[in-house]
């Protein structure tokens, strides 16, 4: 079901700030009815006893806003999120248009017999790009509901690999939303445990804010996360960590962004020692990341209210950010399997008080 899931929603565009659609389907799957605030998010509670748990995941993606169309019908765009230029060059896109409609184009990319030996090492900035949708000129664009501030995704795209692995559009975190619908399900038949509010979040992408608003209302104790985590099993990552696809999901012990933001998640060192005990009862590896770079939403919610015990939890993942990103269907299973058994874990008696 978790493969299912993730093919269905990995070929749905949902912009930061337009997450509209990836809401429908899931909610479409969820097994209870789910509420949404006025940010979009989509929640679900599961009433029951001890520490409150929020246990979210965002639904949105990376991509670009439309800032100009050009008299020829080119069409210029802003990057929303951390959109790599290295990545970018002769991507096929999709413009979610006003009118409802999909309109595909391409980033376009200089003829390579035009190109100059001093251009072949180099990246184009992004102000420089811009998308051919095939239009020749603004009007026709216009009149196809493309205008400024239309979202911009990279093509839907899934593809099955060997060994049970992906590349998808947007795995990240559409394999999240994948893990936490299979979690819901299970949460949906168990006999007792903690509330739980399951939270499909927004604007991760843009502002790592949106999951902000549901954790004020929420007022959780407990904060648990689900994104990817940087798999180091490539050549150009083998020094960054041991994080590996294959190898199971994973938990973050140390998180910095350190790029204009002094922000990160150091975990509760309680949800630690669950996650570690959960993994040994149900005799599965646990991975271990800690990376400067990385950021998720769980940096803003652990400071709500009075503070709120968070730990990030995730599964490897290859390119983030890229139009194709790789993960392991088996690791995205395992990490709903340890997920369940941490929830079953928290009860009235959990301590969270941070005490010497």
């Amino acid at each position: 079901m978790i493969a299912e899931d993730l093919q269905a929603l990995a070929l749905i565009p949902g912009l930061s700030g337009h997450e509209e659609r990836v809401a429908h389907e899931i909610a479409a799957r969820m097994p209870v009815p789910c509420r949404t605030d006025r940010l979009g998010n989509l929640i679900a509670t599961f009433p029951g006893t001890g520490p409150s748990v929020m246990l979210f995941t965002h639904m949105d993606q990376l991509g670009f806003v439309v800032r100009k169309i050009e008299d020829n019908g080119l069409i210029r765009v802003h990057r929303v999120g951390g959109v790599p230029e290295r990545a970018l060059l002769s991507q096929a896109v999709l413009m979610s248009a006003k009118n409802g409609n999909d309109i595909p184009g391409v980033i376009a990319n200089k003829s390579h017999h035009a190109t100059q030996p001093d251009e072949k090492y180099t990246v184009p900035k992004a102000s420089e790009l811009f998308i051919d949708a095939g239009y020749t000129s603004k009007a026709a664009a216009e009149a196809d509901g493309i205008v400024i501030g239309t979202p911009v995704t990279y093509a839907p795209n899934y593809i099955q690999l060997a060994e049970g692995r992906v590349a998808g559009t947007a795995i990240d975190d559409r394999a999240g939303c994948a893990v936490l619908l299979d979690v819901a399900r299970s949460l949906a038949n168990r006999p007792d445990g903690p509330t739980v509010h399951v939270v499909f979040s927004t604007q991760e992408e843009f502002n790592l804010r949106g999951a902000v608003v549901a954790a004020q209302s929420l007022k959780p104790e407990i904060a648990i996360q689900i994104d990817l985590m940087l798999a180091c099993d490539t050549p150009d990552m083998s020094e960054l960590g041991d994080m590996r696809l294959g190898g199971g999901p994973g938990i973050s012990l140390y998180s910095f962004h350190g790029r204009g933001t002094l922000n990160g998640v150091l975990p509760h060192p309680a949800l630690v020692t669950l996650f570690e005990n959960a993994a040994t009862g149900l005799g599965m590896d646990l991975q271990r990341s800690a990376q400067v770079g990385v950021l998720t939403d769980l940096s803003y919610v652990q400071l709500v209210g009075e503070g709120v015990a968070s730990i990030d939890v995730g599964f490897p993942m290859r390119y983030s950010h890229s139009s194709l990103e790789v993960c392991q269907i088996s690791d995205l299973e395992d990490l709903a399997r340890l997920l369940r058994a941490a929830l079953e874990g928290i009860t009235p008696e959990t301590q969270l008080d941070r005490r010497a």
